[in-house]
């Protein structure tokens, strides 16, 4: 016997119950660095100990009748106990009441990551400790930047989440025809929704660490908006010839940005799809990430500071313009593909790259997911978008001073030959598109 039950568990780990707990353990023992960290009342020994209550809770009330009472008076007696860690808190001299209070929701959070645990959620209590973890850790940023909203920015967030979850279950999930190209109308709006998001994300980490480093303020603005950067670096080149260099540096980090972007785009819905995932684009767009960064560290020291200016994009006017945008590559791309052929998707490609490369990326990965566009001719279009978006950055530079506008073009044009022949090798050696 003992042979099958090693069998079983080395098949199926986390069925077994003490692999589960054994996790649920070391979930506690993960969120309570933090709070051991902090000095608080609530440490490593008993975020461990609540996740393991939950655990066995759980697995208790799956066998004994009375099981859903069991563990709810578990959870109260947690809210019970973290109450009166919180009030004892409260009438000493802490420095932040606000911290107790976190204590103990984090308390009840470490129960039920211990019951999703031990009912086979381990992947969903894995995703809650490290979200839990990553909320305590940046408390101080989270509470700096949110304290940092105006009025305008806080609206524009409310409804910016509007588009996302409330619009987003709205709309229909049957399949819709677009020229002959099916398509779901939902992963449509979340193509939209996620290129917006990552806006939002990265003007949150540029606001709160732009302007300490050339790194940070360029790859960071570049996903928030490369056009910005370019429009930032034009006017530091303008005002001051000694920061040349570093602009140069800024606006190569956009194009990695940018080229990381669209890639994750890509693999993101081409892997949650039934259809095989776009890993072609891997090789030329990873290259291109990889040289843009080497060039940009060539360049400049990425210490140095420079501000980018940024317009918010906690904007409803921002979000819908992006939707428009998208919805008129998406509709001029099936058009192309269906009127004039593979030439015509790359024409699109190439066109709307000039204005954003993340909606042409979103487009042509749609219609490969809608079974209009084969694997290649996506994976083509997505690079002639990339590549479009390199040339037309490397354009706008022109109006600025000689040497920055040398600099960037010779730089542009390098990083769109490595893509080429990173493409070329990924074909040759058998797996291109």
């Amino acid at each position: 016997m003992l042979p099958l039950q090693a069998d079983t568990v080395f098949a199926a780990p986390l069925s077994e119950p003490v692999v589960r707990l054994l996790i649920a353990a070391a979930l506690g023992l993960f969120l309570g660095l933090e709070r051991e960290w902090s000095e608080k009342s609530a440490g490593v020994r008993t975020f461990s100990l609540l996740t393991l209550s939950g655990a066995t809770t759980t697995m208790l009330a799956a066998r004994i009748d009375a099981g859903g009472t069991l563990l709810a008076v578990g959870g109260l007696l947690v809210l019970l106990m973290g109450g009166l860690l919180a009030v004892r808190e409260l009438q000493s001299d802490a420095v932040d009441p606000s911290l107790s209070l976190t204590t103990s929701v984090s308390m009840f959070v470490a129960y039920g990551i211990g019951a999703l645990v031990a009912a086979g959620l381990v992947t969903e209590g894995v995703t809650v400790a490290v979200l839990s973890s990553a909320l305590l850790v940046l408390k101080r940023e989270l509470h700096t930047f949110a304290g940092g909203l105006d009025r305008a920015e806080l609206r524009s967030a409310t409804e910016f989440a509007v588009l996302a979850f409330v619009v987003y279950p709205l709309l229909p999930a049957e399949e819709m025809s677009l020229f002959g190209v099916a398509f779901p109308p939902r992963v449509a709006w979340l193509m939209v929704v996620t290129v917006a998001g990552i806006g939002i994300a990265n003007y949150a980490l540029v606001r709160t660490y732009g302007g300490r480093g050339v790194a940070i303020t360029g790859f960071f603005g570049g996903l928030a908006s490369s056009t910005a950067v370019v429009g930032s670096m034009l006017d530091h080149a303008r005002q001051r010839e000694s920061v040349t260099e570093y602009a140069v540096a800024a606006v190569l980090l956009a194009d990695a940005a940018m080229a990381a972007r669209n890639l994750g785009i890509v693999l993101f819905f081409t892997l949650t799809a039934s259809e095989a995932p776009l890993v072609a684009a891997v090789v030329p767009l990873g290259a291109l990430v990889l040289a843009s960064v080497g060039a940009a560290a060539l360049t400049a020291d990425w210490d140095a500071e420079l501000e980018v200016d940024l317009e918010s994009p906690f904007s409803l006017r921002n979000a819908l313009a992006f939707g428009g945008v998208f919805a008129v590559i998406l509709v001029g791309s099936a058009f192309a593909q269906a009127r004039f052929g593979t030439a015509g998707l790359y024409i699109s490609a190439v066109l709307s790259g000039l204005v954003s490369s993340a909606g042409a990326t979103t487009s042509a990965t749609l219609l490969y997911i809608g079974g209009g566009v084969a694997a290649g001719p996506a994976v083509i279009a997505v690079l002639l978008a990339s590549a479009s978006s390199i040339a037309v950055k490397a354009g706008l530079t022109l109006s600025g001073p000689r040497p920055f506008a040398r600099a960037v073009t010779v730089w542009s044009t390098l990083l769109l030959v490595i893509t080429a022949l990173a493409a070329a090798g990924a074909v040759v050696f058998g797996s291109g598109f």
